[in-house]
């Protein structure tokens, strides 16, 4: 019996088509577009009257098992990322706002006051609250209610929260620098401000009934001694 000699082929990888100067043109043309386009657009661009659509459709083929296919709605191609890796393009983005100047003031007299009720806060800034500053600073989760005040009506108090601490960078409450401090670094004019607005200690006084250590003790002594030079300047 005479066995058929086999050939084998020459096991060598079959690299992709290259493309052609005009079909890079096309390519080109798509990929820098900042909408879809259609033949007779592409056309308009490029010096070589061809089969626009064969060009295409070669294309087409050739980015089918790519991370980027080309693709052809309504008549108009463009590329677009692979439908099987749209999980990767998934991107949280992060919108900065600034905190409108009744919300900083806001801020500042819970940050100093704090625990304060809303009259509380009204009274210190001599103006009423504003649509949603408290809410504002809520949904940032700097201020939290913090039990309500044993008075008639007993209204809501409002205390900073940890996310506060640590969004500025503080190890507590007492880190918070003083006046004195803010004027020093070129933050505020110390000269003409409203001292109120960074705490004089009357709300807080009031719930000095009891003997408990409270981490607030500490800033409103070393606001009140900054005031008090102030005053007898």
């Amino acid at each position: 019996m005479i066995k058929k000699k086999i050939k084998k082929k020459d096991n060598v990888i079959d690299f992709p088509t290259k493309l052609s100067s005009l079909e890079k043109e096309i390519e080109a043309i798509i990929f820098a577009a900042a909408e879809p386009l259609d033949i007779e657009t592409i056309q308009s661009k490029i010096t070589t009257n061809t089969n626009i659509e064969k060009v295409l459709l070669k294309l087409q083929s050739e980015y089918s098992s790519r991370g980027i296919n080309l693709v052809c709605i309504s008549k108009r191609w463009s590329f677009r990322t692979s439908p099987n890796l749209s999980n990767l393009m998934i991107q949280e983005k992060t919108v900065e706002k600034k905190l409108s100047r009744a919300a900083i003031e806001t801020l500042a007299i819970i940050v100093y006051h704090q625990p304060v009720t809303r009259a509380e806060i009204e009274e210190i800034r001599g103006v009423a609250f504003g649509t949603n500053t408290l809410e504002i600073l809520m949904e940032l989760n700097w201020v939290k209610p913090g039990g309500r005040k044993d008075v008639p009506g007993k209204p809501i108090l409002y205390v900073t929260t940890d996310d506060f601490l640590s969004h500025f960078n503080l190890q507590k409450l007492s880190d918070l620098p003083t006046v004195d401090e803010l004027g020093a670094a070129g933050l505020i004019d110390n000269t003409n401000i409203d001292n109120a607005i960074f705490g004089t200690g009357k709300f807080y006084r009031e719930k000095q009934d009891d003997k408990k250590e409270d981490i607030y003790s500490n800033i409103d002594e070393m606001l009140s001694s900054t005031l008090d030079k102030d005053d007898n300047k």
